[in-house]
């Protein structure tokens, strides 16, 4: 649904402004627990030409791609990397914490609130809800500046105890 709304839908209104293309179809590969490993999104152009793929390229650029992303020309079954956001995931504990924590707290407060306090660096892209954790995926110009600007909340919110924090991209 994330992919769609952030990559998705706005790279398709870019190809068809520039008569170029379109997207047609996407997918997401997930692991053995369910959380996401990585999304793709297939594009049909009339020609894979530098003028097509740079077009491509900066577009993602600007709406914000992680490090390491991929564009794969199938003509040449090249892969082109690019992408400029560093990644931090965040799985809050959802087996460990006392019952009152998980009655007394909300996991949509610390979507909001990461959000908010890595406003100008970073923003949360999405989340994901396993059976003992659930993820949030925050995207942005620095790993270490968005975990600093988060410190607070980690170490205070009840929910955040024993989370665990992880670089992605």
């Amino acid at each position: 649904m994330h992919r769609g709304e952030i990559y998705e839908d706005p790279l398709d209104e870019i190809l068809a402004k520039n008569a170029v293309g379109e997207v047609s179809g996407g997918g997401t590969l997930q692991s053995q627990s369910g959380e996401i490993e990585y999304c793709d999104i297939e594009i049909q152009v009339r020609d894979s030409s530098d003028e097509t793929v740079e077009l491509i390229k900066s577009s993602l650029n600007k709406l914000g791609v992680p490090k390491g992303s991929k564009i794969r020309i199938e003509s040449t079954d090249s892969d082109i990397e690019f992408g400029t956001l560093e990644g931090l995931a965040i799985y809050l504990n959802g087996t460990d914490l006392d019952d009152e924590v998980y009655a007394k707290s909300d996991s949509n407060h610390v979507y909001s609130e990461l959000d908010r306090l890595t406003q100008g660096v970073g923003k949360v892209f999405s989340y994901w809800q396993g059976p003992t954790e659930t993820a949030l995926y925050l995207y942005g110009t620095s790993f270490s500046q968005m975990k600093s600007q988060i410190a607070e909340l980690v170490n205070n919110y009840p929910l955040c105890q024993k989370c665990r924090i992880e670089q992605i991209a």
